[in-house]
């Protein structure tokens, strides 16, 4: 597809935290309705004023139809859209814009497999979904296709959407005793500097192309240096890194692929575990196994492979996104070199408008409710479009309208598992962007800024290339 970037002129610093009380209940809308106005305590509203419309109600599994049509990802005959498949590769915001128009804030549509699930397209539904465990669980023990079968092992959706000993699978004191190995963790070797290891492996990266004067920024740099990061943070070898950023990427792309994917890291880390119970290091693996928490070798292993793919994968292609945004924007790069602009409010403006995790995975309902006039029953999959949700007219009516110093986007997701591993992602990007300025001079891009082109997935639409030009130089100066 032709690669959209919006280019609003400024951003905000930091996460959003600002939490609803969501009890289930429609409230009066506190705010004017705006971006404005949804920076803290934002209603949760049930949309009960919109007619509930049995015709939609509940996603329906459709037997037919061709999945490999190019038509947007709609299922012969009518019915709920298709977010997987070469129809929804090509521009996933233009299928969420189509989708909002129809059905509104909330949308049936078919995962891979033909699996039904509603997507939340609206900020205040998603806020809502977000801060109320007690209606949206992450347990996917209660999702009703996999507990009736339709949905089994060898599912793709599994490596996403299955339940795992880890704490996004779970609520409550679970998830805040898992949780909390994760955070403590994060937090140490964050205190111990990332920067460092950043610096050394972009570096490393930038060597290989530097002496030529061209390069590819997705494929050379960007698609590998946070993984590269991660082994060291690991304990890893960074031999691995390649290997393993192949494999990161695989399992968020789904595909027939997925699961051999997923298992290869798992037996990687598995090995690392093992390893490091015999040979402690100052590492994130050996601070999990010695953590006060007490996990047991199964959450260990799981909490590994969570941070390892979702770290790598929303990290490279911010990265990605943000060379993207410098790059077809002369005053941006020009504000970078001179100092006049720093790196963390490109960040921001790519986190509202291109997140890197367009569609975040599973909420299941755990009783039954109304969510924007829908009707949601007990056990449905609920999957949040946070890339359509930053975006929604009805917080968002102009786009183009700066966001600088607005901390409401709904990148890293929100309420009790919203990312804890955030400052550690922007600190990778910004060191790099730091070091690609510094060693490539002149670096332009190679192509016209229409040419540029992403893929979609379900989950995710990554930038496909960026070329580029720049003075060329053999040695770090």
């Amino acid at each position: 597809m032709n690669d959209r970037l919006a280019h609003g002129p400024g951003a905000s610093r930091g996460c959003p935290v600002a939490h609803g009380e969501a009890h289930g209940e429609a409230r009066g809308d506190a705010n004017d309705g705006t971006i404005g106005g949804a920076i803290a305590g934002v209603p949760d509203l049930v949309g009960h004023d919109a007619p509930v419309r049995p015709d939609d109600d509940a996603p329906v599994r459709r037997e037919t139809g061709d999945p490999d049509r190019a038509d947007g990802g709609a299922v012969d005959g009518g019915g709920p859209t298709r977010l997987y498949g070469p129809g929804s590769a090509t521009d996933p915001y233009e299928i969420y814009a189509r989708l909002r128009a129809e059905y509104g804030a909330v949308a049936p549509v078919l995962l891979e497999g033909d699996v039904p699930a509603w997507l939340v397209l609206g900020y205040r539904e998603n806020r809502r979904v977000l801060d109320n465990a007690h209606q949206f669980s992450r347990d996917a023990r209660v999702w009703r296709d996999r507990k009736e079968g339709r949905v089994d092992d060898t599912s793709p959706l599994i490596p996403m959407l299955g339940w795992r000993p880890d704490c996004v699978s779970q609520d409550g004191a679970p998830h805040r005793r898992l949780r909390g190995a994760v955070t403590d963790n994060l937090r140490t070797l964050a205190g111990r500097g990332i920067r460092r290891h950043v610096a050394h492996f972009a570096h490393r990266q930038i060597d290989a192309f530097a002496g030529r004067g061209s390069a590819d920024l997705v494929s050379e740099f960007a698609e590998y240096l946070p993984m590269l990061v991660l082994t060291r943070m690991f304990g890893l070898p960074a031999a691995e890194g390649r290997n393993l950023a192949v494999s990161c990427a695989q399992v968020i792309k789904g595909g027939e692929d997925a699961l051999a994917h997923n298992d290869l890291i798992m037996r990687i880390l598995a090995d690392l575990a093992e390893r490091k119970r015999a040979e402690p290091g100052a590492d994130f693996t050996t601070g999990l196994i010695a953590h006060e928490a007490g996990l047991d070798a199964d959450e260990i292993l799981s909490h590994l492979r969570l941070v390892l793919i979702t770290a790598h994968t929303t990290t490279s292609n911010l990265l990605a996104r943000v060379l993207q945004l410098v790059l077809t924007d002369t005053s941006r790069l020009a504000g970078l070199v001179g100092g006049e602009l720093d790196v963390s409010a490109v960040v921001e403006e790519v986190l509202w408008n291109t997140p890197p995790l367009a569609v975040l995975p599973g909420r299941f309902a755990a009783v039954d409710l109304e969510l924007a006039g829908r009707r949601v029953k007990k056990g449905d999959l609920l999957v949040l479009a946070l890339g359509a949700a930053n975006l929604d007219p009805e917080i968002r009516p102009d786009a183009g309208v700066s966001v600088r110093g607005n901390q409401s986007h709904l990148a890293f997701s929100g309420g009790a598992h919203e990312c804890p591993g955030q400052g550690i992602g922007q600190a990778i990007i910004g060191t790099a962007v730091d070091v690609l300025l510094h060693r490539l001079p002149g670096l332009r891009l190679a192509v016209p800024a229409g040419e540029l082109t992403s893929t979609a997935s379900t989950w995710e639409a990554r930038l496909d290339r960026l070329p580029v030009e720049f003075a060329a130089r053999t040695e770090e100066e």
